[in-house]
């Protein structure tokens, strides 16, 4: 009997004696007041909280159910109710997706029809555990969930988006797993919509439904879910308001039928549990008799507890009445108030304790929540269409995107993150015609379609124009359509013949958009079902499952095992630098085991504050250029055995056939370990001895004859100069005393031996070997022959030679002199792209669909073949210093690598713990001479902050406190 009777608690003998005691001394009109449960908005008027009061003390209701408001509000007034309340009131609450579903403040979790999208069944308990946690952090002792109705009905107005699909038996497992989610936290739950409310195309608030299926049809299809539940201790069940012929043939409501609620479901069924109403308030019921009539008709069918009475004072009158006359008997009673008072006593107000308001807030709204929910979201997301496997899309440097909205809620963050993958245009007209015309200009379209994400009952369907201009854009142009609402919005679309992929993300949060354009990209895999059919096309179930490219996705630190409140300190650090102006802004990135946990900008481009740093923020990476321009090219070179390691300058740089640097291998050259000079100032050489200014023996402000190489605005230097600067290399002086010199000359070199063996420039191969395909669209050379100057964050105002502002020119001085295109500087991006490159790196060479390098490739250049205490550099590649922090915290790895640039960039992969961070800054404006940055070790300090978020405790994605 213990175990058929889901109210028991494991310390039955003191549970009963409890309720012994609770009911021995209760008065006849205390024992009706136990079968009320009042509704309690704690927004509502003082006027109307005045009433409460009344109820709990003259009339003994039983509990509360609490609706819109706040939750410290309801926390107060729950406190407040419990201490004037001889019996404790059981509180209840409406949460099928949290707390948000009725209060401000609180987190929402996903709606069951996107749960019913999810394959793994533990997830959807894990959201029963949190949703449980916020009840009984909130004093909400049950919430009235889940919702068990098998939606087979598109056109249900009430249900639809809250039930987990159509199909029984995932419907069931999604209920039961929910289920025992909250049960683990002591938070009893409901079954509802008894016998079944999924096959309605009306609303019991307004009216009262006709269930017209037979009895076997009710009973292997409504039912089904309700006796599963109930064999595995569903606490309570709420009878809907329906009328259903085969069941009670006299039209009364379920709720008021005792075929119904006593003979099928208490004796049928065996249901030892709590049995509510739903609201005796809304028209399904309260059309059919007046207040009062209705709670005794419905207590009578064998409801134990009588949910929003229209009049809690004309029932109890009524309910008393009928005891007095016999119609109502003490054992009746009893057997509904002991069950009440087992119940309040199973979740612990045999010892009630008020609830503490401190950080209620914080504990409603913690990271876990928001972890869970990216996982959630990103498991529910399906595709159900893929032809010729359009998804993911590949192949970025063969595609021209356009996004083109659809509906009337917000896609911002939709459209932002594809562009983190490929420059996506959003395409707009007034006219259809007018929109097909400029969708001439690419070879790939994506329908973003959202709706508004407030409430499951908002509207989710195409607007005939929509339906129309969906059909033309996808019989002209491949088509990629991805619904931000429900499923049931593709059925009015006419064919999906020309629709070559579809993507059903569910909701239109900003996370769910984010995660759809992540899934589009092949960030991560789509894993969703389709709960519902979408006409016969789509039965319930279909899904494809897409693969991976191994493109950055984008998330929460939890969700690889980093801390968020640790993270924090990088804001700190990063304010710090900004108020003691060691420069002006920066971008910052931390991504963990391919997915970035952290991108922020930070400040402004100068000090006048004028236009602040955004995340598409371009900068000058000075040395950077080396690792992710030059080096990639020299890598792909060996792996294809053109060159290696071991080749010398004078076979591949005819230049150097006669000079001291022809026996110099490209190991020494690119380690730094060949006694170069460090550098070479050129441009002294450009200036004018007695003045002190560019002498026009090499200048021009316009370009004209031989003065072709642009510098800077009006800037014009002599085309000859170009060679000069490559025989000054060769013809220099090799140090003597020192071997280990960090030195720019041999990436000059290595530029002049690319640009003669492919006979391209280098700004050229890099766009064509690497960044197009890449997606690294923000990434390249010579800026400003693609983007709006504004965008590009100023270098420096240069008083030595350019005489202005440098802002979209490469502020090195000899990369300058290359025409701006140099091997060793020159290379502008964004951090998001910076990360794209060193990301693929630590893949091993491959990303997005494509393998760039064999992994072994990549470790031979990540080696230090001539590290000691002073020497730290791989081929290429910077590396930690054996003794000293060097160029880092000094708290990495010795298989970790990077580079740093002058301008205050700063870059750094960790393949051991698999981190990238990315530090853009133009430190040195207005001046170079500002190296703050660099004495206070900003860059390498945020390093250390990165580290010291590592939560080893915490395996990955770990959802438990």
């Amino acid at each position: 009997a213990q175990q058929a009777n889901p109210l028991l608690a494991e310390d039955f003998e003191a549970q009963k004696k409890w309720v012994d005691s609770i009911y021995g001394q209760m008065t006849l009109k205390e024992k009706v007041g136990q079968l009320f449960m009042v509704q309690l908005f704690s927004n509502a008027p003082e006027k109307v909280l005045d009433t409460i009061p009344e109820l709990i003390e003259e009339y003994h209701v039983g509990g509360i159910i609490f609706s819109n408001g706040g939750p410290v509000w309801q926390a107060e007034l729950t406190n407040y109710y419990q201490k004037i309340s001889k019996t404790p009131l059981l509180i209840a609450m409406d949460a099928e997706w949290g707390l948000a579903m009725r209060l401000d403040s609180t987190f929402a979790f996903p709606w069951n029809m996107t749960l019913g999208a999810i394959k793994n069944n533990e997830l959807v308990r894990e959201a029963g555990v949190q949703i449980g946690q916020h009840c009984k952090r909130l004093g909400v002792h049950i919430n009235f969930a889940p919702v068990v109705d098998i939606n087979t009905n598109p056109e249900n107005p009430i249900i639809g988006n809250r039930s987990f699909g159509e199909d029984k038996e995932n419907v069931t497992q999604k209920a039961l797993a929910f289920m025992e989610g909250m049960h683990s936290q002591g938070i009893l739950s409901s079954a509802k919509h008894f016998p079944g409310h999924g096959d309605t195309d009306q609303d019991s608030h307004k009216t009262l439904p006709t269930i017209g299926f037979s009895k076997k049809r009710l009973d292997s299809v409504e039912l089904y879910p309700f006796k599963k539940l109930i064999n595995n201790g569903v606490s309570s069940v709420m009878i809907a308001h329906l009328n259903v012929p085969a069941l009670e043939p006299d039209n009364i409501p379920s709720s008021l039928s005792k075929k119904i609620v006593t003979k099928l479901l208490k004796k049928k069924l065996d249901f030892h549990g709590l049995v509510f109403t739903d609201a005796l308030n809304m028209r399904g019921v309260a059309d059919f008799d007046e207040p009062g009539e209705i709670d005794l008709a419905a207590f009578l069918a064998g409801n134990d507890i009588l949910l929003i009475s229209e009049s809690v004072p004309k029932a109890s009158k009524k309910i008393i009445e009928a005891y007095k006359k016999g119609i109502i008997t003490e054992k009746r009673l009893a057997h509904s108030v002991r069950k009440i008072l087992y119940a309040k006593y199973k979740v612990g107000l045999d010892d009630f304790q008020p609830i503490e308001t401190t950080f209620l807030y914080e504990d409603l709204n913690n990271i876990h929540n928001k972890v869970l929910y990216h996982k959630l979201m990103e498991n529910a997301a399906t595709v159900i269409k893929n032809d010729k496997a359009i998804l993911p899309v590949k192949n970025l440097e063969k595609k021209s995107i356009a996004y083109v909205h659809f509906g009337d809620a917000d896609g911002t963050a939709f459209f932002d993150q594809l562009n983190k993958y490929a420059d996506v245009d959003r395409v707009e007209a007034e006219h259809l015609d007018q929109l097909l015309e400029k969708l001439e200009a690419y070879n790939y379209v994506i329908v973003g379609f959202h709706k508004s994400n407030d409430n499951p009952w908002k509207s989710y369907k195409f607007t005939d124009k929509e339906l129309v201009w969906l059909h033309e854009i996808a019989r002209k142009n491949i088509t990629v359509l991805n619904v931000f609402a429900s499923p049931y919005a593709l059925l009015d679309v006419p064919s999906f013949t020309n629709i070559n992929g579809i993507l059903i993300s569910y909701q239109n949060s900003p996370v769910s958009q984010k995660i759809g354009a992540q899934i589009l990209f092949g960030a991560i895999g789509a894993k969703g079902k389709l709960p519902v059919s979408i006409g016969q096309q789509f039965p319930a179930g279909t899904s494809y499952e897409t693969k991976p490219l191994k493109r950055l996705a984008y998330g929460i630190p939890e969700s690889v095992g980093m801390n968020s409140y640790k993270l924090r300190k990088i804001d700190s650090i990063m304010n710090y630098a900004l108020e003691k102006e060691m420069t002006p802004g920066a971008q910052i990135l931390v991504a963990r085991k391919g997915t970035v946990i952290y991108q922020k900008s930070f400040g402004f481009q100068t000090y006048e504050k004028e236009i602040p740093i955004t995340d598409r923020s371009i900068y000058d990476l000075a040395s950077l250029t080396k690792i992710l321009a030059t080096l990639p090219l020299i890598m792909e070179l060996e792996e294809q055995n053109v060159i290696d390691l071991n080749t010398k300058l004078k076979e591949i740089l005819p230049i150097t056939k006669h000079t001291n640097k022809r026996n110099i291998t490209l190991k020494k050259a690119l380690s730094h370990y060949a006694r170069f000079q460090a550098w070479i100032p050129y441009y002294l050489s450009t200036m004018d001895p007695e003045t002190g200014e560019p002498s026009k023996r090499y200048f021009r402000t316009e370009p004209m004859g031989e003065y072709n190489i642009k510098i800077a605005d009006s800037f014009y230097m002599r085309n000859d100069m170009v060679d000069t600067v490559y025989q000054t290399i060769v013809d220099s002086d090799r140090l003597r005393k020192q071997e280990y010199v960090y030195s720019d000359l041999p990436y000059y070199l290595m530029k002049k031996y690319l640009e003669n063996h492919y006979n391209s420039s280098l700004d050229h191969l890099t766009q064509e070997h690497f960044y197009e395909s890449l997606g690294a669209t923000r990434t390249g050379y010579l800026p400003l022959q693609k983007f709006d100057t504004l965008q590009i964050v100023p270098s420096e105002i240069d008083t030595l030679w350019r005489n202005q502002t440098v802002r979209g020119y490469v502020h090195d001085e000899g990369a300058a002199m290359l025409g701006g295109i140099g091997g060793h500087a020159g290379l502008f991006s964004n951090a998001n792209d910076v990360a794209k490159i060193m990301q693929m790196y630590l893949n091993g060479g491959y990303y997005g669909g494509k393998r760039y390098f064999e992994e072994k490739t990549i470790e031979k250049f990540n080696t230090c073949y001539y590290c000691d205490e002073e020497v730290r550099r791989g081929v290429g590649f910077d590396k930690p210093q054996l003794e000293d922090r060097g160029p880092t915290c000094g708290c990495v790895p010795m298989e970790s690598f990077g580079h740093s640039g002058f301008t205050g960039t700063y870059t750094w992969a960790d393949p051991v713990e698999e981190i990238v961070y990315v530090f853009l800054s133009n430190r040195i404006f207005p001046h170079r001479s500002n190296k703050q940055l660099i004495t206070e070790d900003i860059r390498t300090e945020i390093q250390r902050a990165i580290y010291e978020a590592i939560d080893y405790s915490r395996k990955d994605g770990d959802l438990v406190k």
